[in-house]
């Protein structure tokens, strides 16, 4: 149906906002056989499902003369998964509905419940809401459901899996059982289709998703880099493509913290959105996004859907999706109602192959890049400054005699020199990024990508203070504002700990030791963090310099550096030559040296009190006592006598009490 067909007054609203023809999911819902029926909707991110719904319920909603009908109950409700979708769709139906006038308010978590209950008191036509507020409402008597004549279901597998089936319940078994209800979900999954057939009577299904899952006017980029220079791989991207808006997408609130920080340090006029924001908070970046105060959007997957920016051209995702749909979701934030977009994946080198089996997963084809380099970046400078300059401006009579001046004292080159130098300094700078051939794999036997040059540092924490590299490396990340990518080896010793940070990241992580910005506190203040001078090796190579040896036997180490001299140039380790003080063996007796061999123990097989004369068995001056023998061993139970029983030692393992006796058991 085109929009000519439809109501004036939303034909006019329509035309006001350059919407020319419908896309293919308005088309499909205003076909003349979905009239009056429930409908299951799947249709990809971005396709204009709000005003599609929108319009898909105006027969329900207007009288005949095109205008919404006196204020009493709420005719419509929109549920929707998150706040932010939630407020996107009460403004799409704000501009749509408005000529026909509509009252449409909103209830979503995070702002004042009591207010939104005066609301509700006045009337509203339209009521859009998250799950969890509109149940609030319901309990406390302050919404009334039972005149609804259209209720619409937003992004219904979100809901799902947020948890929100109960609520969603309750909300529609207080609705009028002869309502409309529309069901709009990117996939249907099983629970949706059990949703449907509990609250949906006969529904139709309309599904206008292609067999490319992926988004025609989004190209994906894939750009592979090592784990440490991430973020510098983030800052030449948006300098790379100067996007009138951009979203980059993490996966933690603290990664969103951190990179939000990092960003605006550099110069970038950037907001973060996460769920450690208030509503609040989370309205006033949205506002500085639509206004252009802000360009760059840091995120978690909060923001991922049905977020609509017309401006936003380009997505980040600094932190790999954790599956296809996830990517879909956060990507289709651009390339929206037609527009062009482009969605970039940081790919550290050692996911490559993950990301490319997501890839082929969702059917996407990615163009896999190198990361923009200092001097790609500057050749688009060029280019754009060029078109800056050259554009047409006003100019005034006092801006001439100001370049009349100009003139005057300095020539035109410089003065154009001058007015580039202008332009290129309010940009932030790029970032020197790793050799390229050194991000693909790490070379045989040498350090990873990224950690070639490093600096060591020590913590007074070790072994014996049960330190574990599990608890060490989230200590790290927040004392020195690092991510675990940015942390090398880690060397956990007796009483202290070693670790290595990519040089790059030195100056930011011991300006964050020195300050102590501890998040969240816990009880790791009395750490002490400090640089080491050198590396492990070197210190071990002074050690060995210095005559140091670890003395594990209490001080029965002997010095046999002249041993190979004695036995016929060959070298013995210690352990053959040390001497068991307790006077039961020497380490060496002269029949053992005759041969040129180091004295090995023979076996008996004489009694054990010979010396050797008579049995040919024991050694010279040796005085062994016989081991008693017991009545009734065995080889399973050589200890055995009578009902007594004797433990034998446990070899290999720690020793247990009781080892130590070796005679027979006593009454």
């Amino acid at each position: 149906m085109p929009f000519s067909k439809l109501p004036p007054l939303l034909a006019e609203a329509l035309t006001e906002r350059e919407y020319e023809k419908p896309t293919a999911v308005q088309a499909a819902v205003l076909e003349p056989e979905t009239e009056g029926r429930d409908l299951i909707v799947s249709a990809q991110t971005g396709s204009g499902k709000t005003v599609a719904f929108g319009l898909a319920m105006a027969p329900q909603l207007l009288e005949d003369s095109g205008r919404f009908p006196f204020l009493v109950e709420p005719l419509a409700l929109v549920i929707a998964p998150t706040r932010e979708l939630a407020l996107q769709v009460s403004r799409e139906l704000n501009w749509l509905y408005a000529k026909a006038g509509a009252q449409i308010a909103t209830c979503v978590g995070g702002m004042d419940a009591s207010k939104e209950r005066r609301t509700l008191r006045r009337g509203a036509h339209v009521i859009v809401g998250t799950p969890g507020r509109l149940r609030d409402h319901l309990e406390r008597g302050a919404l009334d459901l039972s005149k609804l004549r259209a209720a619409v279901l937003d992004e219904a597998d979100e809901m799902l899996d947020m948890g929100f089936r109960e609520d969603l319940e309750e909300i529609l078994d207080a609705t009028a059982e002869d309502r409309r209800t529309l069901l709009f979900s990117a996939t249907i999954p099983k629970p949706i289709i059990n949703l449907a057939k509990r609250y949906q009577n006969d529904a139709m299904r309309i599904s206008t998703v292609g067999e490319d899952r992926g988004h025609g006017d989004i190209a994906y980029q894939a750009i592979t880099v090592a784990p440490a220079d991430t973020e510098n791989a983030v800052v030449n991207l948006l300098r790379f493509h100067e996007a009138e808006s951009a979203m980059l997408f993490c996966g933690t609130r603290e990664a969103v913290r951190r990179l939000h920080t990092s960003l605006a340090d550099r110069g970038f006029s950037a907001v973060a959105l996460s769920g450690e924001h208030t509503q609040a908070e989370r309205n006033q970046a949205m506002q500085a996004l639509r206004s252009k105060r802000a360009r760059v959007c840091v995120a978690t997957d909060v923001a991922a859907r049905g977020l609509d920016l017309p401006t936003l051209s380009l997505v980040i995702h600094v932190e790999i999706p954790r599956d296809a749909e996830t990517l879909q979701h956060r990507s289709g934030r651009t390339g929206r109602a037609g527009k062009k977009g482009t969605a970039v994946i940081i790919v550290p080198y050692q996911r490559r192959k993950r990301v490319e089996s997501m890839l082929r997963g969702a059917k996407i084809n990615a163009e896999w890049k190198d990361a923009p380099t200092r001097a790609d970046i500057r050749k688009n400078d060029a280019e754009r400054l060029m078109e800056t300059l050259l554009a047409p401006v006003e100019i005034d009579d006092d801006d001439l005699e100001l370049a009349k001046r100009l003139m005057a004292e300095k020539s035109a080159e410089e003065i154009a020199a001058m007015l580039v130098q202008s332009h290129r300094s309010k940009m932030p700078a790029p970032e020197q990024m790793l050799d390229r051939g050194a991000q693909s794999k790490p070379a045989p036997g040498g350090p990873r990508p990224g950690f070639e040059d490093t600096v060591w540092f020590k913590m007074n924490v070790g072994h014996n203070q049960r330190a574990d590299a599990r608890w060490i490396l989230p200590v790290l990340c927040r004392r020195g504002h690092v991510t675990k990518n940015e942390i090398g080896a880690i060397r956990i010793n007796g009483d202290d700990t070693l670790f290595e940070i990519p040089r790059h990241v030195v100056g930011k992580f011991t300006k964050a030791i020195a300050e102590k910005r501890e998040t969240g506190g816990d009880d790791t203040d009395d750490i002490a963090i400090t640089q080491f001078e050198g590396t492990p090796r070197d210190a071990a190579k002074r050690n060995r310099k210095g005559g140091r040896r670890d003395n594990a036997r209490g001080g029965r180490d002997r010095d046999y550096s002249n041993a190979s001299k004695k036995f016929g140039g060959k070298k013995f380790g210690a352990k053959k030559y040390k001497d068991r003080n307790d006077g039961g063996r020497k380490a060496k007796d002269d029949r053992s040296v005759e041969g040129g061999k180091p004295y090995v123990k023979r076996k008996t097989t004489g009694n054990r009190d010979d010396t050797g004369a008579s049995g040919g068995a024991g050694k010279a001056g040796d005085n062994y006592k016989k081991k008693p023998k017991f009545k009734g061993g065995s080889k399973s139970a050589p200890y055995k006598q009578g009902g007594g029983k004797k433990k034998k030692l446990h070899r290999g393992k720690r020793p247990f009490e009781g080892a130590r006796d070796q005679g027979p058991k006593k009454d």
